[in-house]
């Protein structure tokens, strides 16, 4: 999140009322993050989150939306939208969407300071948003499937600078291989698409909320698990296995991985430090926009993850392999043999 449109007083007090919000007694952008604009907005009533999207369409801000109205129905700890005095859940301001979601109370955990059992209930929050989502029967474009982070980098490669030719050659080459490699045949359904600390709440070792719908879409679920470790597992240069078991212990208490997932599993994690690595570059490396706004996130942060994951620098990604190959329950999808 950051402030890329402001927005004065006055237009805050009318949002406030659009939205029967109550009389605002503190408001404030809120800096952190990268993509929307965001303020936080205190009320008589309680508080609330104004986002202003500065990416997505009216149809993909309202398929949002809608998801999440959905996921709130099935019980899962997300934002509440507030609908406006005319029933409507997005405002146009400046040719931009306007929503406005019920403040979720809890704390950001930072990374280094997750406990495994705050990952054990992540890997379960998100494993139960798998199954939740296999009722949500409309269709959520992915903007950044294979095709499309390829298609994306072609254009930022034109415009990295000659120093990082040893950068451009590594990124060619994963292309290259996944191109290949990627398995497309794996159950699909509903995504996160992006489960970073910043974007959870805790109380204690409670989680309360699950928040930044952003990159939410129709994707492979293991793709998703797998971002969920390059953002969750990775802590001081290295994937720490305690933390991946933990992860994933959470996750298939509720859905089991089947072969093909474990077997995709290293590939997963590789194309999404690869998306990562590109989509920042394009947006924090390549986009223009006032440096007083921008919020920069450094793309070598998950170049770093890819180098390791290709097995080109170490980082703890032995321990992780190895339980990859020994994570899959056999046992547990054998046929039983008739009793003679």
């Amino acid at each position: 999140m950051a402030i890329y449109t402001t927005l004065t007083k006055k237009e805050v007090h009318k949002i406030a009322d659009e939205f029967g919000l109550g009389d605002i007694t503190a408001f404030s952008g809120v800096r952190n993050g990268s993509v929307n604009t965001h303020y936080l907005v205190e009320t008589k009533r309680g508080k609330f989150f104004v986002k202003i999207d500065e990416v997505k369409s009216e149809i993909e801000v309202k398929q949002e939306l809608e998801l999440l109205l959905h996921l709130k129905t099935q019980g899962f700890p997300c934002l509440q939208p507030v609908k406006s005095k005319n029933g409507r859940v997005a405002l146009e301001l400046e040719g931009k969407c306007l929503t406005v979601t019920k403040y979720l109370d809890g704390a950001e955990v930072p990374i280094g300071a997750l406990t495994t059992t705050q990952l054990n209930a992540l890997g379960h929050a998100l494993s139960s948003l798998h199954l939740n989502g296999r009722t949500f029967k409309k269709g959520i474009e992915n903007r950044f499937s294979f095709p499309r982070v390829a298609a994306i980098y072609r254009d930022v490669r034109r415009h990295m600078p000659s120093h990082l030719k040893q950068i451009v050659r590594v990124l060619d080459d994963e292309f290259t291989y996944l191109e290949n490699y990627l398995d497309n045949n794996l159950p699909k359904g509903i995504i996160h698409g992006d489960l970073f600390p910043d974007n959870v709440k805790f109380k204690g070792n409670r989680l309360v909320g699950v928040v930044d719908f952003e990159a939410a879409c129709r994707g492979k679920l293991i793709y998703d698990l797998a971002t969920a470790v390059n953002a969750l597992c990775f802590h001081e240069d290295c994937y720490k296995i305690e933390r991946f078991d933990a992860l994933i212990a959470g996750y298939e208490s509720l859905r089991p991985l089947s072969l093909p997932e474990w077997d995709s599993f290293p590939n997963e994690l590789r194309f999404s430090a690869l998306r990562f690595t590109v989509t920042r570059i394009k947006d924090f490396f390549l986009r223009k926009t006032d440096d007083t706004q921008r919020v920069y996130k450094d793309f070598k942060e998950f170049y770093d993850r890819l180098l390791i994951l290709r097995r080109e620098k170490s980082g703890g990604m032995e321990d992780i392999l190895l339980a990859m190959a020994t994570g899959y329950d056999y046992r547990k999808y054998q046929k039983s043999k008739p009793s003679k």
